[in-house]
């Protein structure tokens, strides 16, 4: 059923864009969407649970941006599963670009997710507002041979950070290697780091991936200089650029 249907259908749940999080901005210069994790297959509705955990990225990069103008909302789904052939979390993602689009008119915008919510990221990129893509801890399908491989075409004209811990057991970060690897075929500008000992939420390295999220973020929608990480990453033929180690304590180096 098409999204317009569902939206216009009486009772039915349409996804929502929400208030920006935190101070509002005088001038609007870029937008940052958060799309939360989600389920593979479920019929509930989206999950406050997940929808809370996407607010405090939301709140730490806003701080980081305000002089550029960054807004940042965290995107409410219509329910909290891709369910297959229906891809709906990417779907309500590219209906929230559509709506930035109208409240804030021709602004760059960063899809970024954790989870499912990174994988909605990286399917709906194709949309032409959407300049970058930042997928944490991405939830892929596992290698089939018999269905279609994840689509990566969309992320050609779009920088591309995947960042994933090794000991990841919710999410394969090999999965999200091989994805990484044909997207670097089609989009020169894809990048991936390597959280080691960490896990799906990134906590160990909390502070590092937060700033790596700035360093990237920033960069992209505003032209800021990127890290020597970071670019290097972005240039360096695979393997290298798509098992780049994070390094412990990458934001305390960037404010030396």
């Amino acid at each position: 059923m098409a999204l317009q249907a569902l939206v216009g259908t009486g009772g039915a749940r349409a996804p929502r864009l929400g208030r920006p999080v935190g101070r509002a901005v005088a001038g609007v210069g870029g937008v940052l969407l958060l799309l939360p994790d989600g389920e593979p297959e479920s019929g509930r509705g989206p999950s406050p649970v997940a929808h809370a955990a996407a607010v405090p990225l939301a709140r730490h990069l806003v701080r980081a941006g305000r002089a550029e103008g960054l807004v940042a909302h965290v995107v409410r789904y219509r329910g909290r599963g891709w369910n297959g052939a229906d891809a709906r979390l990417a779907e309500d993602a590219r209906w929230a670009v559509s709506e930035v689009v109208r409240r804030y008119g021709d602004v760059p915008v960063c899809l970024a997710g954790r989870g499912m919510g990174g994988r909605a990221a990286l399917r709906a990129a194709g949309h032409t507002a959407v300049n970058s893509v930042l997928a944490l801890a991405p939830w892929l399908p596992e290698d089939d041979v018999a269905a279609t491989p994840e689509p990566v075409k969309q992320l050609a004209g779009r920088r591309v950070l995947i960042a994933h811990g090794t000991n990841d057991t919710r999410t394969d970060p090999e999965l999200s290697y091989r994805l990484a690897e044909r997207a670097k075929k089609a989009n020169r500008d894809t990048c991936r780091f390597e959280v080691h000992s960490d896990g799906h939420a990134l906590r160990e390295h909390h502070d590092e991936v937060l700033a790596l999220a700035a360093d990237f973020v920033l960069g992209a929608l505003f032209g800021r200089p990127f890290s020597r990480p970071v670019t290097d990453a972005l240039a360096a033929p695979p393997p290298l650029g798509l098992r780049m180690p994070l390094a412990s304590g990458f934001g305390r180096a960037l404010r030396r």
